[in-house]
């Protein structure tokens, strides 16, 4: 693995400036430098790189990242070979990575020696691959070649109970059994959980393997056989060949989503190379977030069954909440009984791309949907199509287009638009132009987490017992957590160590924050020592109203000393307030 405290140096050679105006011609303004965004189409610029912080941000599309970031993004390359490009740029050296088989892991138990001991499990499995002319001449029967199953890291899980005993030989290694490598019966006796199966890696935005799907080669259940969710995997969060698909993504400007892995790379073996996979899950509206944040439109390839037109519905049900009114999504139905991978290999790409570009627009699939489940030649069927539409129209944060599906919905319904915006509890979009609310003045939690961001040494003084319990505490703890340990000294190097975790959200929302108004060293001191101060205040008040509540319950004998003497210094300090 490629150290941490080399990834941080990197960052600290490598201006973003220098990087990003080598692809994309950047423009000064003002403090920042600004481009037509290079992820998504767009007239007039929406692009920013920050030369203090070191990260870009798109107010567009929402693409946010660093150096590494953008070149991994950019090039549609891995993790790895990103960091070799940028040290050659910096003329620094990459230190080698070392696999040999008997190793012991390095970190054992963290993160990062869960993540070697998957690397170690994928080099592994592709070795066996070149062994096995059965995996290899199932392959070739799919239409593969070698280039593709490189491309993807496929390889062959073989026969037998324990042979991953051959690359880890402490097979009661704790990190085999947290990385779901091996199952472990009730008698406490270990074996392989992937047996005869060709092995799919399956690989984040780093470029780093957190886990794996296993295909049979013939007739057996599961056909598909996914890692177990482990600290490094939350299927929901994942989508199988998301690395591989980063150029064409760009290019098509397109995400196709299709169910199995052999489905993703045969379209790749046919050209189609911006297709990928959910991973033995439902669509999430996370990775419909995370397609929309690199591409305008995504569309849902699905098998034309009662099953397919289930897995399309779910889809459309957790895709309505991440659009926005610059977005499409369409849907697909192959004839039965054909997948994308049969369809490919039996019509050619130019067939299959033609289905992608006829696609069914998302607001035609769930008004045809709607009324298949209703009879609309009765009153009640068409008052049961306003029924079933209220929850999806409500979750659309579109105006545009929920403003068109209220319009349809109301044609095909017999009542009149007004009337289904009353029904549906929708806000009309005549009145938009009344004067809004007053915002909302930012939590302290935000203002801190921005302050921070900009100064991560500022992390070191967080108070962390006193930190109320919002959305950003856990993200203010693991800056903490990373600063305390010496892990990062810039945004750019915290934001490298945040990336695929769950505060990555809050982390990005704030640095967006800093960027639109950015406070010099001095103006972020003052303001943190401020909000430490009132964070105080506020923990001392809601210590004394606890104290004063057990006084009432108990009287004051009922305290311990310790306790008693809080009580009574409290008591003194709101008298001198006073």
């Amino acid at each position: 693995m490629i150290p941490e405290s080399f990834i941080q140096d990197l960052l600290a050679r490598v201006d973003i400036v220098d990087l990003i105006d080598s692809y994309v011609p950047l423009k000064k303004a003002g403090a920042n430098y600004a481009a037509c965004c290079p992820f998504h189409n767009e007239k007039s610029p929406s692009f920013t790189v920050s030369p203090a912080k070191q990260f870009y941000h798109c107010f567009g599309c929402g693409a946010h990242g660093t150096a590494i970031g953008f070149l991994m993004e950019y090039q549609g390359i891995g993790f790895v070979d990103t960091i070799k490009e940028l040290a050659g740029r910096a003329g620094m050296q990459v230190p080698q990575d070392d696999f040999k088989p008997g190793a012991p892991v390095s970190d054992h138990g963290t993160m990062r020696g869960l993540v070697e001991t998957m690397t170690r499990a994928m080099h592994y499995y592709r070795e066996q691959l070149k062994s096995s002319p059965q995996a290899i001449e199932y392959l070739k029967k799919r239409g593969l070649t070698g280039e593709i199953a490189a491309k993807f890291g496929i390889g062959y899980a073989p026969e037998g109970w324990q042979n991953l005993e051959a690359v880890f030989p402490d097979y009661n290694a704790p990190e085999l059994l947290a990385a779901g490598l091996v199952i472990e019966n009730d008698a406490g006796r270990r074996y392989d959980r992937f047996r005869d199966r060709v092995m799919f890696p399956i690989i984040n935005q780093k470029g780093e393997v957190i886990a794996f799907g296993g295909r049979v080669m013939g007739t057996g259940e599961p056909k598909y056989l996914n890692s177990p969710e482990t600290p490094l995997f939350e299927k929901g969060r994942e989508l199988f060949g998301l690395p591989q698909a980063r150029a064409a993504l760009r290019e098509t400007d397109t995400a196709i989503v299709v169910e199995g892995y052999m489905d993703v790379v045969a379209l790749a073996q046919h050209g189609v190379g911006n297709a990928l996979a959910t991973l033995g899950t439902a669509t999430t509206t996370t990775h419909v977030q995370k397609l929309l944040r690199q591409v305008d439109r995504i569309v849902f390839c699905f098998d034309g069954d009662a099953a397919g037109r289930k897995a399309a519905w779910r889809a459309l049900e957790n895709a309505l909440e991440a659009l926005s009114d610059n977005k499409r999504i369409g849907f697909v139905f192959l004839p039965d009984p054909e997948d994308p991978d049969s369809f490919v290999r039996a019509n050619g790409a130019e067939a299959f791309q033609k289905l992608v570009e006829e696609a069914m627009p998302l607001s035609d699939f769930l008004l045809r949907e709607l009324a298949l489940r209703c009879d609309l030649s009765t009153s009640e069927g068409k008052a049961r199509l306003i029924y079933e539409a209220k929850p999806l129209l409500q979750k659309l944060p579109t105006p545009l287009l929920r403003l068109q599906l209220v319009k349809r919905a109301a044609e095909v319904s017999g009542f009149a638009q007004a009337e289904v915006e009353r029904l549906c509890e929708l806000k009309s979009f005549a009145g938009s132009a009344l004067p809004r609310a007053p915002r909302r003045a930012p939590s302290l939690s935000k203002v801190l987490l921005r302050l921070v961001l900009q100064l991560p040494e500022l992390a070191l003084r967080l108070p962390v017992q006193e930190l109320p319990d919002t959305p950003e505490r856990g993200a203010l703890l693991l800056v903490h957590q990373i600063v305390s340990q010496g892990g990062a000294a810039s945004y750019a190097g915290l934001r490298e160590q945040l990336r695929n975790r769950p505060e990555e959200a809050a982390i990005e929302a704030a640095a967006v924050e800093f960027l639109a108004s950015p406070l010099d060293p001095t103006e972020i001191e003052a303001e943190f020592s401020g909000i430490l101060l009132r964070l105080h205040e506020g923990g001392q008040k809601r210590d004394f109203a606890e104290l004063q509540s057990r006084v009432r319950r108990l009287g004051v004998a009922g305290l311990t000393l310790e306790e008693k003497q809080e009580y009574l210094r409290l008591l003194s300090t709101r008298g001198k307030e006073g």
